[in-house]
């Protein structure tokens, strides 16, 4: 796929010391490459081009960054949003992935004319806490929502997903790269989403209460602002076209109902609820037995509990309309 950028083809990123890592000689062969520390960075392109274009921007571990964006022929359009930087790049018990910012110019008919990136002064930050339905997949066709989050966000808000693969409130809290990495980057007045569940399949509801109002507890310590979110359901139906099944709805083999348990402390510890388990049992089941198969992997893997792009990216928009209904974000830093 052609990439159109300004001044011809790009040239190899090298670093220049004295100058800022911007503009399009950082770009070559659709990848764009800026060799910028780990923190938090304001992206703004420049996109459009002589023939009408269609563009979309992705970066890091096949974070989705900015939409398709049309621009009419001979027309130039800014957008900008904010990454979140860092080591290891996506899953926190992953590779470390490359250095600096990686970003890839995609869509049906790209046109670069000009990239910037800048640190973000006044950024807020939301930080993810979750499994590997919502952890930075390293590899197709596996995607998590919290990978897609990010291009339902405008500038001045980063995504920092912590989600790792395998991950039950016991180990996030146990193993050191997970939440005790976490719990120091927690500004005040930081958003922090818990989706914990899939994988506390031997944990009792005495144990699996106590851990997320640890994981409450601590983030409100730091300044943070805790939310807890529901999981996304399996798609798992019974004979009627429901879901009203015990593995649908996460439901533990010692009869934990782990979205009844967050509900509950949610209202217990007056923690905002995001009841992702409701939101996408009703899209699935409006979908149906053949439809939702888009949504999960069940045709490449026969996975019904892993989100394909298009169902990651459909799941991280009812997260993000949950944002914007409830006021826990403001609605300027949102995209449609």
């Amino acid at each position: 796929m052609a990439v159109v950028l300004a001044g011809g083809a790009g040239v190899p990123a090298e670093a220049r010391e004295g100058r800022s890592p911007t503009g399009v000689e950082q770009c070559v062969a659709g990848t764009c490459h800026f060799d910028v520390g780990p923190g938090t960075y304001d992206v703004q392109v420049l996109l459009g081009g002589d023939a009408a274009s269609r563009t979309a921007i992705s970066g890091e571990t096949r974070r989705a960054l900015l939409p398709e964006t049309a621009v009419a022929a001979g027309e130039r359009a800014v957008r900008s949003f904010t990454v979140d930087v860092r080591t290891p790049e996506g899953e926190p018990a992953g590779p470390d992935g490359t250095p600096g910012l990686d970003l890839v110019v995609g869509g049906p008919a790209p046109a670069l004319a000009g990239v910037r990136v800048t640190p973000a002064r006044h950024a807020r930050q939301l930080l993810l806490v979750g499994d590997s339905t919502v952890c930075d997949q390293p590899g197709e066709p596996y995607t998590g929502w919290g990978q897609r989050l990010p291009r339902y966000l405008r500038e001045g808000l980063s995504v920092a997903n912590h989600a790792d693969s395998g991950e039950s409130t016991v180990s996030y809290l146990a193993d050191p790269r997970m939440w005790a990495t976490v719990r120091p980057l927690i500004r005040p007045g930081d958003l922090v989403l818990i989706q914990l569940a899939h994988n506390d399949k031997t944990t009792d509801e005495a144990t699996y209460r106590e851990n997320l109002r640890t994981l409450v507890d601590a983030a409100r310590a730091e300044g943070g602002r805790p939310v807890l979110v529901t999981p996304i359901v399996r798609r798992w139906f019974n004979a009627d076209g429901t879901l009203d099944n015990g593995t649908a709805l996460l439901v533990n083999g010692l009869g934990v109902d782990h979205p009844a348990v967050i509900r509950s402390l949610a209202a217990e510890e007056d923690v905002p609820l995001i009841d992702l388990t409701a939101r996408t049992k009703a899209l699935v089941e409006s979908l149906g037995v053949e439809e939702s198969k888009a949504l999960y992997l069940t045709d490449e893997k026969r996975d019904n509990t892993h989100t394909s792009a298009y169902g990651a990216t459909l799941y991280a928009g009812l997260v993000r309309d949950a944002l914007r209904d409830q006021g826990l974000v403001p609605r300027g830093l949102i995209r449609r």
